[in-house]
């Protein structure tokens, strides 16, 4: 199902000018025009995507850069098919994950890539990448990709990828609120309009600095080494390395240098256009809505900020990263159940200092920009209680319930005894045995019971064993069994083991798919096809498994596309 589009063909081959093989036996590339002397030896040359997307680059000389006419396009459509028919090869029926992200490439399309994970005969973890979709639908239990897999498959778990924030996922949910949307827009407008320049920036440090002296002499704030820092506005980012929740508190702490700096540009910017970016955020800002959005949002994402942390460490502890989940949905449920007074002071608060309208609670909320006779009559308690407050909580406790179901969670906390650091001080029998009754299809009842016996002799073997008492992942302890042979003596383990590692609690590989897709397609080449991107990127991302196919077979594959008056 994922690999249908790789093999495709075209259907209008046979209209194609026919073009005239090059020595190269690898790819079938266009001719270049003849020159004098003798022609330079390129019996062993290859042409890799990345040089043939550089031949319509600038920095190549535009004479002798050939025309990427189709064929030559199938050519590499060909080398595409055999190395992803490698790559299914290697497998061999073994078990795999699919690790599905989707990314905006240089022409604003939205392309989901697609990496297989699974563990090869020598007992190393490996991901291919498999290519890209221009169709992404990742999420919903009953439709999308998750969907299918899982209809196929009962046994098939989705695990959250530890590697990217939890915090910017958390983000993305709440802008599923409209009052929320528009608080991280209005954000965003206020770190451009105040750090728009460095007279701007300078500006709002030396209003910070005046704001730290007046806190400093009421005593609000204290003294010392290392405090009272120089800051700025936290610019956040939609990536691994953006926080939100920094971006937030840098706001709320020079919330006043923003107001003044936007009030000196209103007076004294040198354009209309200046003046009026200030004037509009200044008023947006200076709201009801926009102070309770402010600490709503800080109040939610602080509670998940050491769980975003903890997921990104290199070296993962599953257990603890699986108790802070648990922690971050109690401390949710909490604020939403008790902390609505707390949220509102502090809120009131805010807005006393900083000169901001209250809104009185019992009055009708007014939405802007509509008749009050299109609007529903309610209260401005049950708009920021029930619409907000309860809504955007319920929306982050219903986010991390999917992310990290029961069955997710019960199987990553038993997958971590298999861990053989500190001399297996993990193992725990009974919390595998969990983690294989977990895939019915691979493990029968009688296959429990062996595994009960083979599991007590396998803790044995491994704690007396010197070659198995420095290990320190997963991963190694797999390469070890297969080396010494342990996966024969104990395979019942070992298929524990390989199911464990297939799970992608934290790659990147996804990541460096989407940095690669920015080299092929790029802003020169931002009109290229799906179908030829994907074929560039397959050979060039697996350039290993491209190099180790024959040519051969390639150029089999190129013949039987279609029939042709010439055989190669």
């Amino acid at each position: 199902m994922l690999l249908d589009y790789l093999a495709t063909g075209s259907s209008g081959w046979g209209q194609l000018p026919r073009v005239r093989e090059r020595e190269n036996p690898k790819l079938i590339t266009p001719t270049a025009k003849a020159t004098t002397g003798p022609l330079p030896d390129r019996t062993a040359s290859r042409v890799t995507p990345a040089a043939a997307a550089a031949a319509r680059s600038r920095h190549a000389p535009t004479p002798a850069a050939p025309a990427l006419v189709p064929p030559f396009r199938f050519g590499f459509r060909s080398a595409a098919c055999e190395t992803t028919n490698a790559i299914i090869k290697d497998l061999d029926n073994e078990f795999f994950s699919v690790l599905v992200d989707e990314s905006l490439d240089t022409s604003i399309k939205e392309q989901m890539t697609v990496v297989l994970r699974y563990v090869d005969k020598k007992g190393n973890v490996t991901e291919r990448f498999l290519g890209y979709d221009g169709a992404s639908n990742m999420q919903g239990e009953f439709n999308g990709l998750k969907a299918l897999i899982l209809r196929e498959n009962k046994s098939a778990y989705y695990v959250h990828c530890f590697a990217h924030q939890l915090q910017l996922t958390l983000v993305a949910v709440a802008k599923n609120h409209n009052v929320i949307a528009e608080f991280f827009c209005l954000v965003a407008k206020l770190i451009n309009v105040v750090g728009g320049s460095c007279k701007r920036r300078d500006a709002l440090r030396d209003a910070q600095f005046v704001e730290i002296e007046k806190a400093l002499d009421m005593g609000e704030l204290r003294s010392g080494q290392g405090l009272n820092q120089e800051t700025n506005l936290k610019r956040a980012g939609d990536t691994c390395w953006g926080s939100h929740y920094g971006t937030i508190i840098n706001l709320i702490l020079m919330f006043s240098a923003s107001v003044q700096v936007l009030e000196i540009i209103l007076e004294d910017g040198t354009s209309y256009e200046q003046k009026g970016d200030a004037r509009s955020t200044l008023k947006l800002i200076i709201s009801f809505e926009f102070a309770f959005a402010l600490h709503l949002m800080k109040n939610i994402l602080g509670v998940t900020n050491e769980l975003s942390i903890a997921l990104q460490k290199k070296n993962q502890n599953i257990v603890n990263a699986i108790t802070l989940v648990n922690m971050s949905k109690k401390r949710l449920q909490m604020m939403r159940d008790n902390e609505w007074e707390s949220l509102l002071t502090e809120v009131l608060l805010f807005c006393d200092k900083h000169d901001i309208p209250i809104l009185n609670m019992d009055e009708i909320f007014v939405v802007g920009g509509r008749p009050r006779r299109q609007t529903p009559q309610i209260t401005n308690l049950h708009h920021f209680r029930v619409e907000l407050f309860y809504t955007v909580i319920d929306m982050q406790l219903q986010e991390l319930n999917n992310r990290f179901s029961e069955a997710n969670t019960e199987l990553l906390l038993c997958m971590a005894c298999l861990n053989p650091s500190n001399l297996f001080c993990a193992f725990d029998k009974q919390k595998l045995i969990r983690v294989a009754e977990l895939y019915p299809s691979d493990f029968s009842k009688s296959d429990l019971i062996a595994l009960d016996i083979q599991l007590q002799n396998y803790i044995v073997d491994m704690q007396s064993n010197d070659m198995f008492l420095e290990l320190n992942g997963i991963d190694e302890l797999a390469r070890k069994m297969v080396e010494t042979e342990k996966d024969v003596t104990y395979p019942l383990v070992y298929l524990l083991v390989k199911l464990v590692l297939t799970l992608p609690v934290a790659t990147a590989t996804v990541e460096r798919s989407f940095s690669a897709m920015k080299y092929i397609k790029n802003l020169l080449r931002n009109r290229m096809g799906d179908q030829w991107m994907n074929d560039c990127l397959v050979t060039y991302i697996e350039s290993d498994v491209f190099d180790s196919i024959d040519n051969e077979a390639i150029m089999q594959r190129y013949q039987t596309m279609k029939t042709r008056r010439r055989i190669l």
